[in-house]
């Protein structure tokens, strides 16, 4: 008896697509579910890193540009008020508000300085926002996948129970293709959570160093201007 049952398992599918098919509805949306979550991580993951090497780059290529010892205004004048790059968005920004806070007769303003710090804080946060952008799916993805998958494990799981009961028979052959599309749930959860989390760590730290950058740049463009408008 023992030996026809490991015969009867071993003629069972146990493939990835042959759990998937004998699974219940629900399960299968479950897995469904998971699938489409770790496409959708990915898919963030390869952006984000993508963004975020181009922003290093960027941010690299035009503080040479800066610091070559270029005049201001004549490097806001090749790069224009609308640029591409991050940091250069962050230049043009308070080089607008620089030039908007000269009057006709070459005096300036007052408030110039706090101005233009705040112009260049709205531009580091417009930039801050886009580089965040779609972290928090990964966050969810990593907090959350691995409960769906445990639902759908636990539905699987019963759906076992009830076809033993209703087949009244415990052989391996009757109990293991259930639990094997149960535990196949739970698999997917963590191959979507565990990718999610681990990136997730990273490109927040990415980004928050890029961030942190942005704001050294504009504390020494700040600086730069501070002297030209006490001279």
């Amino acid at each position: 008896m023992e030996n026809e049952a490991l015969a009867l398992a071993q003629e069972i599918d146990f493939s990835m697509w042959a759990l998937f098919a004998r699974a219940t509805f629900t399960v299968k949306l479950v897995m469904i579910m998971l699938i489409v979550a770790s496409f959708w991580a990915w898919s963030i993951i390869v952006q984000k890193l993508i963004q975020y090497r181009k922003a290093r780059s960027e941010a690299q290529a035009f503080d040479e540009r800066f610091w070559s010892g270029e005049p201001l205004d004549g490097l806001f004048d090749q790069i224009g008020a609308t640029p591409d790059g991050q940091s250069e968005k962050i230049f043009a920004s308070g080089m607008m508000e620089w030039r908007r806070s000269h009057r006709d007769d070459g005096g300036l303003i007052a408030g110039a300085t706090a101005r233009i710090d705040r112009s260049m804080d709205v531009a580091i946060n417009k930039e801050a926002e886009d580089l965040q952008k779609g972290l928090t799916v990964l966050a969810t993805v990593g907090s959350s996948a691995p409960f769906i998958g445990l639902f759908g494990t636990v539905i699987g799981i019963m759906n076992a129970f009830i076809e033993i009961a209703e087949q009244q028979n415990t052989n391996l052959a009757v109990v293991a293709p259930g639990i094997a599309e149960a535990l196949l749930a739970t698999g997917l959860g963590l191959l979507a959570a565990i990718p999610a989390v681990i990136f997730y760590n990273k490109l927040s730290a990415d980004s928050d160093r890029i961030v942190a950058s942005y704001e050294a740049f504009s504390d020494e463009f700040a600086t730069i201007l501070s002297r030209q408008l006490d001279s």
